[in-house]
């Protein structure tokens, strides 16, 4: 399992907790043990320019995939085959706001944000009610049996 954090924010976050976390999702959702897997932690103004570039929208966000390969969750009888999941850019100082906002921790926040950048690889989406009842759900079971305690509150539409 290659799961690589690079940390280009400015601000000391756990991230041996965000590979812990990574590491704990491929295996739930049946995901190559060889996949490999890029986690970007980015500063306010390297992240509006990836929106801009990705998404062409103008702002900072929160979070953003890119997937690479377009992997789906497995089973247990069939794992998703090797390959690149993605990259997924974080931004630490959108997630701060986003945490004091939902009074939960920034490590709760990151946790949160890398979870969900992790399922936008796997193919979900929350366009639709009916996708974001899934993703949200899948993403709140993940966390909670992560973490041992109730999924923090989504910050994320």
């Amino acid at each position: 399992m290659s799961i690589e954090v690079n940390n280009e924010s400015g601000i000391q976050l756990d991230e041996a907790g965000l590979v812990a976390l990574s590491r704990y999702i491929f295996e739930q959702l049946y995901i190559h043990p060889q996949a490999e897997l890029s986690i970007l932690l980015v500063d306010e103004p390297a992240m509006e320019k990836l929106h801009i570039e990705l998404m062409d929208e103008p702002g900072s966000t929160d979070v953003l995939s890119v997937p690479m390969d377009e992997l789906t969750p497995g089973t247990p009888d069939r794992p998703t085959p090797q390959g690149t999941l993605g990259d997924i850019a974080v931004c630490p100082q959108v997630a701060q706001v986003q945490a004091k906002n939902a009074g939960h921790s920034l490590q709760d926040e990151m946790l949160l944000l890398t979870t969900h950048g992790i399922l936008h690889l796997l193919g979900y989406d929350h366009a639709e009610p009916e996708e974001k009842e899934e993703m949200f759900g899948l993403q709140r079971e993940l966390l909670s049996g992560f973490t041992g305690k109730e999924a923090p509150a989504e910050t994320t539409k």
